[in-house]
């Protein structure tokens, strides 16, 4: 029959109460024996019976050790270890008792079969309370992200609205970098650099790259001469940076064929159509990123749109 934890925790205190009459001989036969830390040693050693003010006994200092241990969760190890100690104890000259010692001895070999399936029900109970966390953790995120998202995404619809105002890139920059924040990428916001020569729109982190960041929202398609500024950037940057160029309207057709061409290859292109298909949540950025990544790593081509991906 399997013992319950309460029971196991008595016959544990009586392990420790019975087979040796000395604390301090008990604290190197049973308690360090057990993998106990030194500091709760130090108290099964010192601690004062909150009753009666003197030294407590070796039950009422285990049942404090016990409770110790219990808070962080580590009770069942030692407990199972003392068991399993005194299912092959044979020093029976330190006891206070010889007869209820061997008693003590006899009931943790009749228990000692039954802790490893006690072990297997702790071991299951507390996978399913991770599984149950974790899965509770997961839905908070998904729910947080699609509130974001859509939040996001109203903005972005909104300022589509507006014709071309000026303000509209420092917009764009503003919700790129919220995106960036809500998916969890490392992000610093716009800054400068080289003394205040080189103005950086934002960078983000991801699988071990930096990406530098250029936003253009404009009615007229980015050119080439856009992209020379980010390519500069990237260049004058350590080796493991590349850029990512978003512009909202697309780029003209030379774009594309003059990437190709530059032997770097280090320049993600992303569209407005990108954007909003990460906000509506068709893909998620990590993905759309990571197959950008591919593309141009793999088949030299700097623009992969979203429509191509999953």
């Amino acid at each position: 029959m399997t013992e319950s934890m309460a029971d196991l925790r008595r016959l544990a205190l009586e392990i420790i109460a019975t087979l040796v009459n000395i604390k301090r001989v008990a604290a190197d036969h049973l308690l360090r024996r057990a993998n106990v830390d030194e500091d709760l040693i130090r108290r099964f050693l010192t601690d004062r019976d909150p009753a009666t003010g003197a030294k407590a006994s070796k039950r009422v200092a285990g049942a404090m050790l016990l409770d110790e241990l219990a808070k962080e969760g580590r009770d069942f190890a030692v407990i199972k270890r003392l068991i399993e100690l005194a299912a092959n104890w044979d020093a029976f000259h330190l006891a206070a008792d010889e007869y209820v010692a061997r008693a003590t001895v006899q009931k943790a070999r009749e228990v000692s079969q039954s802790v490893a399936e006690q072990e297997e029900r702790f071991r299951v109970a507390a996978e399913t309370r991770q599984r149950e966390a974790a899965a509770t953790q997961a839905q908070e995120q998904e729910a947080q992200l699609k509130q974001q998202s859509l939040l996001l995404l109203g903005q972005f619809d909104e300022a589509t609205k507006d014709g071309d105002p000026p303000g509209r890139g420092y917009l764009l920059q503003d919700l790129l970098n919220r995106l960036f924040d809500l998916h969890q990428f490392p992000v610093s916001r716009a800054f400068q650099r080289n003394d205040g020569g080189e103005q950086i729109d934002g960078a983000f982190e991801m699988d071990g790259w930096h990406y530098l960041v250029e936003c253009r929202w404009r009615k007229k398609a980015a050119d080439g001469r856009d992209l020379d500024g980010l390519l500069g950037q990237v260049q004058r940057s350590g080796r493991q940076t590349m850029g990512l160029f978003l512009s909202i309207n697309g780029w003209s057709e030379h774009v594309v064929p003059l990437l190709k061409q530059n032997c770097d290859k280090a320049v993600l292109l992303m569209d407005g159509y990108d954007l909003r298909a990460t906000l509506t949540r068709q893909i998620s950025l990590r993905a759309l990123l990571q197959a950008k990544g591919r593309a141009l790593n793999i088949d030299a081509e700097p623009f992969l749109s979203a429509t191509r991906c999953g």
